[in-house]
């Protein structure tokens, strides 16, 4: 008798296959550790041990922009320096606090992550950037340091040029969460994402994504395909490249794009740390997931932004204050009403439109939020929706429950497309869906964001990242508008993935939910204290 060999899925069924097991369901949860060992969580800071160190300078405090001039890019673009930078680094993946509960003690940074785990590390590429050597250098955010991993001088007479490279360190998400950790690490490169321009926005500076590299050329132009650097260590996966420019706008032409020859002859140093020097757990199945959505070289076209009403209503606290007082509220107020300003102000930031945030992202938007809406000043609790798109709308229209109404909301921004599904107290429903967690019914409103799913995996099985990146994106956006407001916001990556597609009345894999996230006025536990993140810098007035 003739055994064939099991045939090798192709990238788009692993892709798929990944997404299906890792479903969370009522009667069971994703693949994931049996057991915790807290003492033995995986080291939160990598370092390379050898690279020389740049200390940056702390500067927030000086930092005068307003919030809202972010979104008119209003203020004066600052010089690209080593004190940009450091400021840059500083208010967007830097540190904002410390906590301390009992004997445990734990970093709070500007860009958030599932489980305050941080797979994401950030990456450096100069040059002739004044105070800085040229080559590629790592951030530290313990330290606030650059790490030189590479010197390698730019061409002379060319102008002052900055790129932010962003990694994934899988394992430091699988340690807790096990198969599901590969769609927090991408929902986390969209928050570092959204970090990023914030960030870049406050300094008058533009960001957007470099597109067209396959998965090699980013791990060459990180370092990250150097074996002798990362012997016996966590590898990391090169993810997305940004480039920085002092320009309030990003200037209409092509993206001056680095390549690894830049870094061709250069002096390397530095070797990789060890993060977890006993793992209890192995999960092929990211790696496996990871090769399949691996960037190619394909082209991309940007889409054209919307060129939707500016946003109105954005508080004129500091950005540097918006920035690092972001935080993710444990519990909510369950009797707090939001205003309706409030809210309609937060939707219409998640829209695109040629503004920061969404200038650095180059796609057709492909998540949509529907709301589970509980307390909001002259709304009905009951079920919404918010097309991003028009041909989305239309799609969502023909994919979900037939006897949902699709009411417009009276008193809604013309430009608003908020839609009324149905009438009803979904509080039960909404903590249900989210993993019976009680945030997804005590706050003012839930959301969970649909993705336009199987077309954008079939086309390119890398698009399965980006939707994650978008849904990290938005979440950011309502974490800093929550901010705006005096509220808090929270991103829940536990939700009963097919059990919320049943309830919507979705039977294919047209849309899928990959996110959801919760706004509403928090409740202080009085238990944590909160500390400086850096020696030097004052502290912050926490709010609860």
């Amino acid at each position: 008798m003739t055994i064939t060999a099991p045939q090798a899925l192709s990238a788009v069924d692993t892709v798929l296959a990944y997404h299906a097991r890792t479903k969370h369901s009522l009667a069971r949860y994703a693949p994931g550790p049996e057991t915790l060992d807290w003492d033995a969580q995986p080291d939160p800071f990598r370092v390379f041990a050898g690279a020389p160190r740049v200390a940056l300078p702390l500067a927030a405090h000086a930092l005068k922009t307003r919030f809202s001039q972010i979104f008119d890019a209003s203020p004066r673009p600052a010089a690209l320096n080593l004190d940009s930078v450091a400021l840059l680094l500083e208010v967007s993946f830097g540190l904002a606090a410390w906590k301390a509960f009992g004997p445990d003690r734990w970093a709070l940074r500007c860009n958030p992550s599932s489980g305050n785990l941080h797979p994401t590390e950030v990456y450096a590429l100069t040059a002739h950037v004044t105070g800085l050597a040229d080559g590629l250098h790592h951030y530290v955010s313990r330290d606030h340091v650059l790490e030189q991993r590479c010197h390698a001088p730019a061409s002379p007479g060319s102008a002052p040029r900055l790129w932010i490279g962003l990694s994934s360190i899988h394992w430091r998400e699988a340690w807790k969460y096990g198969e599901r950790a590969f769609r927090y690490c991408q929902l986390d490169i969209g928050h570092a994402l959204g970090a990023l321009r914030y960030a870049a926005g406050a300094l008058g500076w533009s960001a957007r994504i470099v597109e067209g590299y396959d998965a090699a050329t980013l791990a060459a132009m990180m370092g990250l395909d150097r074996p002798a650097d990362f012997s016996g260590v966590e590898p990391e996966d090169a993810d997305v490249i940004v480039a920085l420019e002092p320009a309030a706008k990003p200037v209409h032409r092509e993206v001056e794009r680095p390549t690894p020859a830049d870094l061709a002859g250069g002096d390397w140093a530095g070797r990789a740390s060890l993060l977890d020097p006993h793992p209890l757990y192995r999960w092929p199945i990211i790696a496996e997931v990871s090769r399949a959505t691996r960037a190619t070289a394909a082209p991309v076209t940007p889409a054209a932004l919307p060129a939707r009403p500016a946003l109105t209503g954005a508080g004129h606290q500091r950005a540097a204050e918006i920035l690092l007082g972001r935080r993710s509220a444990q519990r909510f107020d369950s009797r707090f009403e939001m205003p309706r300003p409030i809210f309609f102000r937060m939707l219409d930031a998640v829209l695109p439109r040629a503004a920061a945030p969404w200038d650095i992202w180059p796609h057709e938007p492909a998540l949509h939020p529907i709301l589970f809406v509980h307390r909001v000043e002259g709304l009905p609790p009951g079920l919404y929706a918010l097309p991003r798109s028009e041909a989305a709308g239309r799609a969502l229209r023909t994919a979900l429950r037939a006897d949902f109404v699709w009411e417009p909301v009276e008193g809604t921004p013309a430009h608003l497309p908020l839609v009324r599904l149905v009438q009803s107290d979904c509080r039960g429903i909404a903590r249900t869906v989210s993993c019976h967690q009680a945030i997804a019914s005590d706050s003012c409103f839930a959301m969970s964001m649909l993705a336009q799913f199987e077309g954008a995996v079939r086309t390119d099985p890398s698009h399965y990242r980006q939707l994650h990146w978008e849904a990290g994106l938005l979440g950011h956006v309502l974490y800093l508008e929550a901010e705006t407001a005096g509220l808090r916001g929270t991103g829940i990556g536990c939700f009963f993935d097919d059990a919320l597609h049943e309830l919507l009345g979705l039977a294919t894999l047209e849309f899928q939910s990959l996110y959801h996230f919760t706004v509403g006025r928090p409740l202080s536990d009085d238990r944590i204290t909160t500390e400086p993140a850096y020696e030097g810098r004052a502290m912050l007035p926490e709010r609860g």
